[in-house]
């Protein structure tokens, strides 16, 4: 037979799933971000991508879905695919 849960158990377990949920949606977007910007061709675009991206990941440090250095770790790789972009662009010219 199951255990009976107090009110307060049930109330944790509401809030831990609303933000569950809350913090997959915000970790998707992210890696939709990423890929867009990844893929995308576009100088001013890819930039204004690699802000967005920036941004983003701010947020999700601070509201605490992802640890700094997970955030920073990710900037990088997107700032490093930033700057191989741009030399493949001036190799071009």
């Amino acid at each position: 037979m199951a255990k009976k849960r107090s009110l307060s158990v049930l109330k944790r377990i509401r809030q831990n799933e609303k933000r569950r949920l809350r913090n997959k949606s915000y970790k998707s977007m992210i890696k939709t971000l990423t890929k867009k910007f990844l893929k995308e061709t576009d100088l001013e675009r890819k930039k204004a991508l690699l802000d967005q991206l920036y941004s983003v990941l701010d947020k999700a440090v601070s509201k605490g879905i992802l640890h700094r250095n997970t955030a920073a770790r990710r900037k990088s790789k997107a700032a490093q695919a930033f700057q191989k972009f741009l030399a493949a662009q001036a190799n071009r010219s």
